[in-house]
């Protein structure tokens, strides 16, 4: 993968150093700029060193800013994650978490590795999901794969409108939490199994509770999977790319 390869000639408190005496340089005169003074003033005077934590600010916004756009350079010329995070010394969940949505409405092919295989289409998702970090987690696992096109509602009440509203993408696949508010996910499986127009769309249960009347009853109402969401984010993405896997790729679906 490109950016594999990307090294310094510099440990990292070398790097450091050089960088804090270009920045406080760089913040110096541009403080002085500002109050149009060609030295600082004398001791005691609070005037510069306001000035010049003022410069340091807009500084750390401007950097904030130029770090997203290399990201988004680095994932678009082929680093994924791990090589974005390794750049800034942190892990590709720690990227993850700061820059998310670097390969997110892409209309490119994603460009960090997937897991799996590719779909050769764009599958339509129904995600029935109230925890919004789920949500998003599950999203950008989906969009890695080449899912795009994956539609999210917070609670049964929700997926039975979008399902059956005149127009509405019938979905390859839905995956279900089941603690929500109004309609929970167990009483949405229900109606979804009983509903010819809709019982034959698989549905893979994705939850945090592994209760036994919790997977029993999922099972009870014809789930077709029941999957229990990991903590570590890693193990969180394999499982849901492998939901994606199966039931996407290698089950034969029915026809529309």
């Amino acid at each position: 993968m490109p950016g594999e390869n990307f090294v310094l000639r510099t440990t990292p408190e070398e790097t450091a150093a050089i960088a804090d005496a270009s920045i406080s340089d760089l913040a110096q005169r541009l403080a002085r700029r500002l109050q149009e003074a060609p030295t600082p003033p004398a001791t005691g005077d609070p005037a510069y060193p306001l000035a010049l934590l003022h410069v340091l600010d807009q500084l750390q916004q401007a950097t904030e800013r130029l770090q997203r756009q290399a990201a988004t350079d680095a994932a678009r010329a082929g680093a994924g994650y791990p090589q974005i995070g390794a750049a800034c010394d942190m892990t590709r969940q720690g990227a993850r978490r700061r820059w998310p949505g670097l390969f997110h409405h892409s209309t490119e092919r994603p460009t960090e590795q997937p897991t799996m295989t590719t779909p050769a289409r764009p599958f339509d998702v129904l995600l029935v999901e109230d925890d919004m970090a789920d949500a998003m987690l599950i999203e950008e696992a989906l969009s890695e794969r080449g899912t795009r096109n994956l539609v999210q509602v917070t609670d049964g009440v929700a997926a039975l409108e979008y399902l059956r509203a005149p127009g509405s993408v019938r979905p390859d696949l839905i995956v279900l939490d089941l603690n929500m508010p109004r309609m929970n996910g167990h009483d949405l499986l229900k109606v979804l199994k009983t509903d010819e127009n809709l019982q034959a769309i698989p549905v893979v249960v994705l939850t945090t509770s592994n209760a036994p009347d919790d997977v029993t009853g999922a099972y009870t109402s014809h789930a077709n999977a029941y999957v229990t969401k990991p903590v570590n984010l890693d193990e969180f993405e394999q499982a849901v790319q492998s939901i994606d896997a199966f039931y996407l790729d290698t089950a034969t679906r029915p026809r529309p």
